[in-house]
């Protein structure tokens, strides 16, 4: 009896000193981490998609770290928009139309940003677009599409601001992906394709560039409240797939774009490897290298409880605003809440009148 006690007080006291020594190491690897963050005050960062959504809350959170902005958008109307909030708030702006998936106008955008400051310190690839339909519903040229902004907007950029930052001998970027490019979502192809070329494309860049004083961090949300539905694409059952996906985009357990935007500069600055949130989506992503098995096994139940394909034929996709706006339901309005209130905050509703889904998440 005496010696089962004994065992349990021992085995207390092993578990208490292994709490304590975790805790200890995640302290001490966070005092660390404090200790080796880049101070950005005067640095110029461009940030692709930065006139709404999670690009303005990076945009806010840059310049509250002392950076001086470029952003680009398609958009010059949110463009202005952006500019003005952000001005008001004492930072520097600059803004500059253009569309990441035509080089052209990529370069030019290059040009005009070290035109106005001089160099370019920090890329935030933010630009991309959400589609959100059953394979049945989608076409070849909708998988081009989304990966034309999605990777190739990317791509282009970054082969625009290489060159200037090989002659600087330093510089950041920050490409944002997703939980879609570390797990395969249904309902999102083109999205999660395009996703995983972005985490292939970051990862490896990070390594070539390395040697030339260049840090590449990927960024991997999961659910974040940007109010991103609104101008992401429904094909097949467009209301029954808005509602799921406006439903999750809205979700208490979902986190606020700028809480996100805090953690993505502060991996920036500490010129971390990736950044990946919430906690959920470490453990999702963990488990899928872990276990891809049981993660097939998950993703294929989690299909099964979304609208049914029923055989849907491609009849085009129409923007989230655009589908809510034949919803007539005060229970969902309720539901979505959360997901409004960012989309308020975050520059997300589309102007009288237009409802169209220009890029930007």
């Amino acid at each position: 009896m005496m010696d089962r006690k004994l065992n349990r007080r021992t085995g207390r006291t092993k578990t208490l000193m292994a709490a304590a020594g975790l805790g200890l190491g995640v302290a001490g690897r966070e005092a660390i981490g404090r200790l080796r963050e880049a101070d950005l005050t005067g640095e110029v960062a461009l940030i692709t998609g930065g006139s709404r959504g999670f690009g303005l809350a990076l945009a806010r959170e840059l310049a509250d770290a002392g950076c001086r902005l470029a952003l680009c958008a398609r958009d010059e109307e949110e463009l202005g928009r952006a500019r003005r909030e952000l001005a008001g708030s004492g930072a520097e702006v600059l803004t500059v139309p253009c569309d990441v998936t035509d080089v052209e106008q990529v370069g030019e955008m290059v040009a005009a940003t070290v035109a106005r400051y001089g160099r370019i310190d920090l890329l935030v690839n933010n630009a991309g677009i959400i589609t959100v339909a059953p394979l049945e519903a989608l076409t070849r040229d909708d998988f081009e599409r989304v990966m034309a902004i999605d990777f190739w907007g990317v791509l282009n950029t970054v082969l625009a601001v290489l060159p200037q930052m090989r002659r600087q001998g330093r510089g950041r970027i920050a490409n944002i992906a997703s939980l879609g490019g570390k797990v395969g979502v249904p309902h999102m192809l083109p999205y999660t394709c395009a996703k995983f070329a972005t985490v292939g494309l970051s990862e490896g860049l990070r390594a070539e560039l390395a040697d030339a004083g260049i840090t590449v961090t990927t960024v991997v949300p999961g659910e974040m409240r940007t109010g991103s539905h609104l101008h992401a694409e429904f094909g097949g059952d467009q209301e029954a797939e808005y509602r799921w996906f406006a439903l999750g985009a809205s979700a208490p357990t979902t986190m606020r774009a700028d809480r996100a935007a805090r953690l993505v500069v502060r991996g920036i600055k500490r010129g971390a490897a990736e950044v990946t949130y919430p906690f959920s989506t470490v453990l999702v992503s963990r488990l899928n290298a872990l276990a891809p098995n049981l993660t097939a096994r998950l993703l294929t139940l989690m299909d099964r409880a979304l609208p049914a394909a029923g055989g849907a034929t491609p009849t085009g996709l129409a923007p989230g605003a655009a589908v809510e706006a034949r919803i007539d339901s005060e229970g969902m309005e309720r539901a979505t809440t959360l997901g409004r209130e960012a989309a308020d905050s975050f520059n997300q509703h589309p102007a009288p009148g237009r409802a169209d889904a220009s890029p930007a998440l």
